[in-house]
């Protein structure tokens, strides 16, 4: 039969001549004919296309018309600040009789000096967390330019204020000066109050050595608040 009278297809044609030479010669494998390969669309590379067509022509906003969400950082009081509250609701009734200026300067310390105190039965964790400024305060004051009285009364004030409002941590800014006078008052100042339960120099990023976060006795055990 000839390829011209044959009314079988090409495939079909070499398929049946391969049989024939496997018949003639046994040892000789048909080979079938090789599929044919079906490309299959990507679903993920239509998606895109489709996105990028959808997109073309949208532009980028310009961020200089957006909002600035910045929160702003609590303001430290000053003595100043302190005074006209005083003038204005009258004077604060303060817990100094025990405070002895002698006893702070008998104990002086360096302007790079890291204080530390601590009562005896405070938690070591808690003292850790004020150490470590996890501890967030709730009150500043900022005792630059103050006369050693001046001081005094800020210091006094801030603690009341806490007290009044049955908070527990405060922070005083005594600053570095060079003969660490105020930070030397400060230190034996807090070591005399009774409400103070531990006080050390600040974290760094919370002024270092130039300040002290304190942590007090909370109002509701304080005898003098209850009455």
């Amino acid at each position: 039969m000839s390829n011209k009278d044959s009314s079988l297809s090409k495939d079909q044609y070499n398929l049946l001549k391969a049989f024939k030479k496997q018949i003639t010669n046994p040892h000789t494998a048909v080979k079938a004919p090789e599929p044919k390969v079906v490309e299959v669309a990507d679903p993920v590379a239509e998606d895109m296309a489709l996105f990028a067509k959808e997109m073309r022509g949208v532009q980028k906003l310009a961020t200089s018309n957006t909002a600035k969400t910045r929160v702003a950082s609590k303001k430290k009081l000053d003595t100043q600040t302190l005074a006209k509250r005083a003038a204005a609701m009258g004077p604060m009734e303060t817990d100094d009789a025990l405070l002895s200026d002698t006893v702070a300067t008998l104990n002086p310390v360096g302007s790079q000096a890291n204080l530390s105190y601590r009562i005896a039965t405070l938690q070591h964790r808690v003292f850790e967390d004020l150490k470590a400024g996890n501890l967030r305060w709730f009150e500043a004051v900022d005792l630059h330019g103050c006369t050693v009285e001046e001081a005094r009364v800020a210091v006094l004030q801030i603690i009341q204020m806490a007290k009044d409002e049955n908070q527990n941590v405060i922070k005083i800014v005594h600053g570095k000066g060079p003969d660490a006078i105020l930070k030397t008052y400060v230190n034996g100042w807090l070591r005399q109050h009774r409400d103070v339960l531990a006080f050390v120099s600040a974290p760094e990023k919370q002024g270092g050595t130039g300040a002290v976060l304190v942590l007090l006795k909370r109002a509701e055990k304080n005898p003098k608040f209850n009455q």
